[in-house]
């Protein structure tokens, strides 16, 4: 395997890593956000839900622009507007702010998430194995290290400014430096053998299958974005020990991913 597609797999796993800190950052703060903008109870749930949803907005673009873009030149630039839009929702004050700063989150996840793993399909068909989970056991790595972060900032009463700004600082110009190695599609790609036959699968057949995602999208969804929310509001919990949930979900999740490849 070539210094190329090494530095390739490590420049991508620390993109990974990177958005998995940024993005436990977010939600396991969502009480915090909410208190320091004065969002209501009935309009939290339509800031929530505009993250995911500009996301696919975002995903379903990246298609389009990867027919003119790399997906290298895409992620280099989607990191940083993630970064920045943390960072714009920790200096906000006024729910307009907020809104612009979670809607460029939302939209700059969507090209990331895209470009991410476009590139780490790619970087698996070069090296000729599974390699995919590898990359989203370092998301939840990441998650790890931001679920812990937010605990931190909570159980010493710091400002969301405070607590996102020393993360910001040091993730985006190493997000930036690690960009340079990012490999496209078509390094060293391993042939296929299997050519084209059963290249077209019944879409009645793939269906369980999309429903089972779709469920599972919605429970990984309703743990990140609304157990903070929960613990502290509805089981009365501390700010700190309503980050716990997250981290130990990621702790679930990196088992998996980690013993998956």
């Amino acid at each position: 395997m070539t210094d190329v597609l090494r530095r390739g797999r490590a420049s991508l796993a620390f993109s990974f890593f990177a958005q998995g800190v940024a993005f436990a950052l977010l939600v396991t703060r969502i009480p915090a956000i909410q208190d320091r903008y004065g969002v209501s109870d009935a309009l939290l749930p339509a800031f929530l839900a505009a993250v995911p949803i500009l996301a696919g907005v975002g995903s379903v673009s990246t298609e389009k622009l990867v027919k003119r873009i790399p997906p290298s030149r895409l992620l280099r630039w989607a990191q940083p507007v993630v970064l920045l839009a943390l960072r714009g929702v920790g200096a906000g004050s006024s729910t307009v702010e907020l809104g612009v700063a979670l809607a460029a989150f939302g939209l700059a996840v969507g090209v990331l998430d895209a470009s991410m793993n476009m590139l780490g399909v790619s970087l698996q068909r070069a090296y000729g194995r599974s390699i995919m989970l590898s990359f989203h056991a370092v998301f939840s790595l990441g998650g790890i290290v931001g679920a812990s972060l937010a605990w931190v900032g909570a159980h010493w009463d710091l400002a969301l400014f405070v607590s996102y700004l020393p993360v910001v600082v040091v993730l985006l110009p190493a997000a930036l430096v690690g960009s340079r190695w990012y490999v496209d599609g078509g390094a060293e790609p391993v042939e296929d053998k299997a050519g084209g036959e059963g290249g077209t699968v019944a879409f009645k057949l793939l269906l369980p299958l999309c429903l089972v995602m779709t469920f599972a999208y919605i429970g990984d969804s309703t743990v990140s974005n609304w157990s903070a929310k929960y613990l502290q509001d509805v089981l009365g919990s501390s700010e700190q020990m309503a980050t716990v949930p997250y981290n130990v979900y990621m702790i679930t999740t990196l088992i998996g991913r980690g013993l998956g490849d």
